[in-house]
């Protein structure tokens, strides 16, 4: 919904239909913090500035309001530093923090700030690899957050530099190849 640069990437329309027909469906939104603006100002509400971790918990409490059961606003954009402030410079990024909203519960996951320039697509791999858990089966909304939130911090922490900018993660650092591999094929195994 919201690009990196902060650009507008769903046109008004889309948002309004976004937040009245589709939030009341939906099981877990995972927005970051622009996305999470966006939708709360479109919805008429108010968004505060967030200036710490718990301002994250507003975000998620007022995108709850609009329907969703389950909210995870995504802390990447905001780096915290030891006291859960927003870092207001680059030397205070001490965490990243994802807040988890659910009926019951918030939730506060707390990962070590890793400056690294691979971490385009990393909402769309997190909201992937959540949706894949749950449907997996076994897990619990908050297990599924954190076993995705593990995933993704494993593929950027091994992320090949491809390209120039903002590369992808490693979306493939927990499969291994095989020894042998299958009859007929040309590959060459060293």
């Amino acid at each position: 919904m919201v690009s990196t640069s902060g650009a507008q990437l769903l046109p008004n329309d889309a948002i309004n239909t976004l937040i009245h027909r589709l939030l009341p469906l939906t099981t877990i939104l995972t927005p970051n913090v622009p996305e999470a603006r966006l939708l709360i100002e479109h919805a008429g509400l108010a968004a505060r500035e967030v200036e710490s971790s718990y301002d994250l918990v507003g975000l998620a409490t007022s995108l709850q309001s609009l329907g969703p059961q389950n909210v995870l606003v995504k802390g990447g954009h905001l780096p915290v530093d030891a006291d859960y402030n927003v870092a207001r410079e680059p030397s205070d990024r001490r965490w990243v923090q994802d807040i988890l909203k659910t009926p019951d519960d918030v939730l506060f996951y707390t990962t070590d700030y890793m400056p690294h320039p691979n971490t385009h697509g990393t909402g769309c791999s997190l909201a992937s690899a959540i949706a894949s858990n749950l449907a997996l089966g076994g897990r619990t909304v908050p297990q599924a957050c954190q076993a995705a939130r593990l995933w993704v911090e494993a593929g950027i922490r091994s992320a090949p530099n491809l390209g120039k900018g903002r590369g992808p993660i490693d979306h493939f650092h927990s499969l291994e190849m095989r020894k042998n591999p299958p009859e007929g094929s040309t590959l060459d195994v060293q």
